[in-house]
């Protein structure tokens, strides 16, 4: 008996996306191996973030990296990196806030169910544009002398209204101020990894380590220039500052670096390949129930370069809607995951699903599809 089944916790088939609610992702053993040998000794933890950001900076052609305790936590050490530079001095006003600037830009396209990491970092938000559009005059004259940073939230689920990550450097920086980007979810592809910094120029990239690197669910990758990536550091464990409640153990951090090397060396074609290969398959399994229409969705639920397939479904001819679909499934033995966006449409992601697991959920989305038909031909 497993230590799920001791505990009474039901086992989940995530054919939904890699949602932290679910647990984030599975760790291949050489991520596993890694903190299980990481965990079995002391080390200086100041060395080992050093350490560890070097080989981590070299392997994703940044200046600098830094292991945080999750996306989330990054983007806050990022904003307090912003508001006091890494100072001791300013990091002791933190408390009062005084003298310190405290606004962080953000466009509305980019409005999200965690953007309050801003105000986790003492800072408030200011809102430019509207949903459908954004000028990059609107970002010049926002900025003033207690602007900390602008936060970019990358993907094409957030293009739509807003401007393009170029534009916000190209404005923010003639001001001299920092642009952090969001990017938890956005690989594949690998290049993002220097793409948003190294290219385009943000100063810092957070990504989460427990989504498609497949690292520890309590990690996060910052990335981007060596001042910034200090002056978050400067804010953060094992020092005992503002941001020591956001610490990444050492396993963490062993096991952040050995997933980042093993999805560097990830053969990404045929990772998407076997992906098409669940989508397609499953569609030409649901597609003859009457009243599903199937179409395979070239990006995640994230918005990243992996394919995902997309059920839309009838309810006057199937007797029920993509909601009651998700729950029927969620409900079964064992629960699968899928992703249920409004009452006609639902996702199914193959990427968390393992091969002798595509078969199941197949048959039991399909029993689901056909459960509640009520034309003849059922």
């Amino acid at each position: 008996m497993g230590i799920y089944e001791e505990l009474g916790v039901e086992r989940v088939i995530n054919a939904a996306a890699t949602l932290t609610a679910l647990g984030g992702s599975r760790m291949p053993s050489v991520v596993l191996d890694a903190m299980r040998e990481a965990a079995g000794e002391f080390v200086d933890m100041h060395q080992l973030q050093q350490k560890v950001g070097a080989r981590l900076a070299c392997l994703t052609r940044n200046e600098a990296a830094y292991v945080a305790s999750g996306c989330a936590a990054g983007m806050v050490l990022g904003i307090l990196g912003c508001r006091t530079g890494g100072e001791l001095e300013k990091i002791a006003r933190l408390g009062s806030g005084k003298g310190l600037p405290n606004e962080v830009i953000i466009q509305a396209a980019h409005r999200n169910p965690y953007d309050w990491v801003i105000a986790l970092a003492g800072a408030r938000m200011r809102t430019v544009g509207n949903t459908r559009q954004t000028f990059d005059w609107e970002l010049e004259s926002a900025i003033g002398d207690n602007t900390a940073a602008v936060l970019h939230i990358a993907g094409i689920r957030y293009a739509p209204g807003a401007l393009g990550l170029p534009e916000v450097v190209r404005v923010a920086h003639a001001r001299g101020i920092p642009v952090i980007v969001d990017a938890a979810a956005q690989l594949p592809p690998c290049s993002n990894l220097w793409h948003y910094t190294k290219d385009v120029g943000a100063d810092l990239a957070v990504f989460s380590g427990g989504k498609e690197l497949k690292g520890p669910q309590a990690s996060g990758l910052m990335v981007g220039t060596t001042a910034m990536i200090e002056a978050a550091r400067a804010n953060g464990a094992p020092h005992q500052r503002f941001a020591r409640s956001m610490k990444a153990g050492k396993e963490e951090i062993v096991g952040l670096l050995a997933a980042v090397e093993r999805y560097l060396a990830l053969d990404q074609v045929a990772e998407r390949a076997r992906c098409e290969a669940w989508c397609s398959r499953w569609a030409q399994l649901f597609s003859p129930v009457p009243g599903v229409r199937t179409q395979i969705d070239p990006h995640n639920e994230g918005g990243a370069d992996l394919p995902r397939l997309a059920v839309e479904v009838d309810e006057a001819t199937l007797g029920r809607d993509a909601f009651t679909v998700a729950e029927e499934l969620w409900s079964g033995q064992p629960r699968i995951a899928v992703l249920a966006t409004d009452s006609r449409t639902l996702y199914l992601e193959p990427d968390l699903v393992e091969d002798d697991e595509c078969g199941l959920v197949g048959d039991r989305v399909l029993a689901c599809l056909r459960g509640g038909l009520v034309h003849e031909g059922k």
